[in-house]
């Protein structure tokens, strides 16, 4: 295993960082336009299976985590067929189970089903979702939990008071459906509660339609608006920390890295039931916003009132998340030592 070469799908990304065994090495990846912290979606260059053939020669195995929203399922096919071509292992961790960033399931659906019949290895990060995995694709998944990220940043104590609930609208992504009804019940929650809404989109959402309710709403007093770039990742720490509670406002989508910073950090958060999301943490307050349900205003409304005037959750323990952060690094060293021994003993 050690020095043992694993190109990465993404190449660059936290939660890789988080993951990756200390005897394992990043393949050199050529083309060097890959994602980066500004630029987190570039598509990795060896999507292309001329490229991936082209470096066959620099990597011992393939990890897919996600970053391939840009192929089409023919597309998707002719790339693992490459993969079977060259006998590159191929270990494949499924993180969404319905796509944020497509209005159907129906291609993300294709993407998987190519994906996972060619992997050697297959992760995910719940329990439910390795349920799910089996019942639809027939594929064995090891549940391998998502690992803590950030670190709170020293801070000076908040003054006492009224409590902030945070709603980030980011760019406005596919799954975030009905934004103004959203926020109007979070910001109908918050006052139940006694507390602030502020509301955060970036530069290229924040004149949509879909959000005349949002800003009539922070012309009106009644929320704050906060117009800006995307965070880096000190700024999302320091933002996280300065609210008490985070609200995901997600119609669908399955696991969430801002889940695990807010837990990091010690901000409360209220949950869609669409993903899997309380198997993440339990401590969440759940609310009912699904592709077939839709949205519950009540039950919003309650979750965010519930968050508010319950304690805020401790920083999760460092010592604890580093701990946990070598159980999942063993993981992975262990599940690249199965893929490569299988290749070994099938002649690849």
């Amino acid at each position: 295993m050690s020095g043992t070469r694993v190109a990465t799908f993404p190449a660059s990304h936290p939660y890789l960082e988080a993951v990756r065994p200390a005897q394992v090495r990043p393949a050199q990846v050529r083309p060097a336009r890959v994602a980066t912290t500004d630029t987190p979606w570039v598509p990795h260059p060896w999507w292309d299976p001329v490229e991936l053939a082209r470096q066959r020669a620099a990597v011992d195995l393939l990890h897919v985590h996600f970053g391939y929203d840009h192929l089409t399922a023919e597309q998707m096919r002719a790339w693992t067929g490459e993969v079977r071509r060259l006998r590159v292992p191929l270990v494949v961790t499924v993180h969404d189970l319905r796509n944020p960033h497509h209005d159907t399931a129906d291609l993300h659906d294709a993407h998987l089903s190519e994906l996972l019949a060619a992997a050697d290895e297959v992760l995910t990060l719940t329990p439910g979702a390795a349920r799910a995995i089996a019942e639809r694709w027939g594929a064995r998944a090891q549940v391998v939990p998502h690992p803590g990220l950030v670190t709170p940043s020293p801070r000076l104590p908040r003054p006492t008071g009224r409590r902030v609930v945070g709603v980030h609208l980011k760019s406005l992504r596919r799954n975030l459906l009905e934004p103004d009804r959203v926020v109007a019940a979070v910001a109908a929650g918050a006052r139940v509660a006694g507390g602030t809404l502020v509301v955060d989109v970036h530069p290229g959402a924040a004149d949509r339609p879909e959000l005349a309710g949002v800003r009539r709403q922070a012309a009106a007093g009644e929320l704050q608006l906060h117009v800006h770039d995307r965070f880096t990742d000190a700024e999302l720490v320091n933002y996280l920390q300065d609210i008490d509670v985070s609200v995901l406002p997600h119609r669908f989508g399955t696991h969430s890295g801002w889940l695990e910073a807010c837990r990091d950090v010690g901000t409360g958060v209220v949950a869609p039931d669409c993903g899997l999301y309380a198997e993440q943490w339990p401590a969440i307050h759940s609310y009912g916003n699904s592709e077939a349900r839709g949205l519950d205003v009540g039950s919003l409304r309650r979750a965010v009132s519930s968050a508010l005037i319950a304690p805020r959750p401790a920083p999760a323990d460092s010592g604890l998340r580093a701990a946990e952060r070598d159980v999942v690094r063993r993981r992975h060293a262990e599940v690249y030592r199965r893929a490569l021994e299988a290749a070994c003993l099938a002649g690849r």
